[in-house]
């Protein structure tokens, strides 16, 4: 399977390093002084013990400052591949080794703070083999004369586009989009409230989470949670709707196929397009 071969590719042929991530560490370079280092001694104790509740919370301030995430492989907007980029965080299990070293040596040299990159989940190698194969696909339409509508819903079309999850994982729909705030560039248009048409930041994102909802109704797939709105909605049939909202309902899907699925989404023109790709031996997998 794709998957667990590449795993094993990963762990038996280790991706060579190229001057983006020599760059990406020489950029984020950190020193420590022999005087620094020497603070971290365990006062009861006199300088003997190393104080390691001190030394942890170092560590996390050093890869607070340091971590930048990796990005993944995706497609653009006129379908071609964008490479992913490498992410980069602290090597901690060095950084403790050459710490420790640092600490009981007479030496009064620096100490660079180890890096280590971190590989994005999705290159353009398994982005090409898990955009092989359709598994579904559902259209809606709406009145694009509605501008913040529209805007809206392509705002949350965009969060989605792209996402890949992999066997086992899944998938929240709040979780993708994120909260949907002024800030985020998101409008007030109308939503249903507890039967009522009413207006808040964000509406007519339901559209997109129904619409993905028709797509990702497959086989290999377990609902895991979904809930109707308290009226019925015009772009979906009845009962074929899923509401969401940041404090309240989700929608969730976890991926029980063998490979990873990949969700494409596009929006404009008043027609959105949800469709759900894997590779050519994707099957639903009923293992454990």
């Amino acid at each position: 399977m794709l998957f667990l071969a590449l795993i094993f590719t990963l762990f038996t042929h280790p991706v060579v390093l190229d001057s983006e991530v020599f760059e990406l560490k020489k950029h984020n370079e950190i020193w420590l002084e022999k005087v620094e280092i020497d603070q971290y001694e365990w006062t009861n104790f006199d300088s003997i013990f190393l104080d390691m509740n001190k030394l942890e919370l170092l560590m996390d301030n050093l890869e607070s400052k340091i971590y930048k995430e990796p990005m993944n492989a995706k497609f653009g907007k006129n379908n071609e591949i964008i490479e992913g980029k490498y992410g980069i965080t602290l090597d901690r299990n060095e950084f403790l080794e050459k710490f420790i070293t640092h600490y009981y040596s007479a030496t009064n040299e620096k100490l660079n703070v180890p890096l280590r990159e971190i590989y994005p989940k999705v290159d353009s190698g398994l982005l090409k083999e898990i955009s092989a194969k359709q598994l579904g696909s559902y259209v809606t339409f709406f009145r694009s004369s509605n501008k913040e509508r529209s805007h809206n819903i392509s705002l949350a079309t965009e969060a989605i586009d792209n996402t890949v999850v992999f066997p086992g994982e899944t998938f929240s729909f709040n979780d993708i989009v994120g909260e949907r705030t002024k800030e985020k560039g998101y409008k007030r248009a109308p939503v249903i409230v507890r039967g009522e048409l009413s207006e808040d930041i964000g509406g007519g994102i339901c559209q997109v989470s129904s619409t993905l909802f028709n797509a990702i109704d497959l086989k290999g797939i377990q609902i895991v949670e979904r809930y109707a709105h308290s009226k019925r909605v015009p772009y979906v049939p009845p009962g074929r709707d899923a509401t969401v909202s940041w404090w309240g309902p989700d929608f969730v899907f976890k991926n029980l196929y063998n490979e990873p699925i990949l969700i494409r989404a596009k929006a404009g023109n008043g027609k959105m397009i949800v469709t759900i790709y894997s590779t050519e031996s994707a099957e639903n997998f009923t293992g454990n």
